[in-house]
């Protein structure tokens, strides 16, 4: 139950609720989201193996007939199954050795499973366990906590986006080149709207072949206007390197604003950027949104002059 509940909580983090987002931050809601990853996956490991194991010493077979009496006596046992596979696929491929081995898609596609895997995995919870049979109040509880994360989901992550990307009518006017970069200028109306500022990033999903299928989190590297936005990429990968192909008039769907790196957090007239790599073009952004009277300091690291 606590494993599933850190489960629950830390999809919450990263649903892209804006007033926990502006008031946290995503890098530091990010942070707390991986950190009670691996917990929850331990618990709900933890959760399978004593289960059976105590089942099993009980009725006195072996722990592979226990584990197939669960699943044939026990309703929605398979779905609970699948779901617990797909949590220990995502936990295994989010540690750092494994992810730096596979490609950011793969890593993604594996990753958003895990919304399979708490569906799948919910009815078995409600239908058998000890805390919710003759406990209505708190099976009413346990189902409202899931309904509201799941609109919360559909709702931030795929319905705002998605609406806000066709008002805003964003699409790619122009591509530049540059050495080992790549920088997409996108034009659209309105895009005021989106309230974003100098520092922050998207989740861009280009409607080209290769892009579609799922966003990439890129900075701005300028300041918004009404009209325009400007991403710049370093070649890392197929993705950023395939940016270079985008068409003029290829349509883009925004997730965001995200980031909490913002002019508005300063405190003082005297403000220092640091930046590193590519890390520059959400800096370089910043940089545009400080009026006159501030007094900037830039310190920037690269491999080469």
């Amino acid at each position: 139950l606590v494993g599933t509940y850190l489960f629950v909580v830390g999809i919450f983090l990263v649903a892209r609720i804006p007033v926990v987002e502006r008031g946290v931050g995503h890098d530091r809601l990010v942070t707390w989201h991986r950190k009670l990853g691996p917990w929850s996956l331990y618990l709900i490991g933890a959760h399978v193996f004593l289960i059976v194991l105590g089942f099993a010493g009980q009725d006195q077979i072996p722990l592979y007939k226990e584990m197939w009496q669960f699943l044939t006596t026990y309703d929605w046992m398979w779905f609970a199954l699948a779901g617990f596979v797909l949590m220990v696929m995502a936990g295994v491929t989010s540690y750092k050795k494994a992810r730096a081995k596979m490609s950011y898609e793969t890593w993604w596609l594996v990753h958003i499973l895990t919304y399979a895997a708490v569906a799948a995995s919910f009815m078995h919870q409600i239908v058998n366990g000890s805390m919710f049979i003759d406990h209505p109040l708190n099976r009413a509880y346990w189902i409202t906590l899931y309904v509201v994360m799941a609109l919360s989901i559909g709702y931030w992550r795929f319905w705002v986006p998605i609406w806000r990307s066709l008002k805003v009518n964003l699409r790619v006017e122009k591509v530049v080149e540059g050495p080992g970069v790549v920088s997409v200028i996108m034009k659209g109306r309105n895009l005021d709207r989106l309230a974003a500022q100098g520092g922050q990033f998207f989740g861009w999903r280009f409607i080209a072949r290769g892009h579609a299928l799922m966003s990439h989190p890129y900075s701005l590297s300028a300041a918004p206007t009404k009209n325009h936005l400007r991403i710049t990429v370093k070649d890392l990968g197929d993705h950023s390197r395939s940016l270079a192909f985008l068409k003029p008039g290829t349509r883009v769907f925004v997730e965001g604003p995200y980031g909490a790196f913002t002019a508005g957090r300063s405190t003082r007239p005297h403000v220092v950027l640091v930046g590193g790599g590519v890390g520059i073009t959400p800096v370089r952004a910043l940089m545009d949104e400080f009026n006159g009277g501030a007094q900037i300091d830039v310190i920037f690291r690269a491999s080469r002059e």
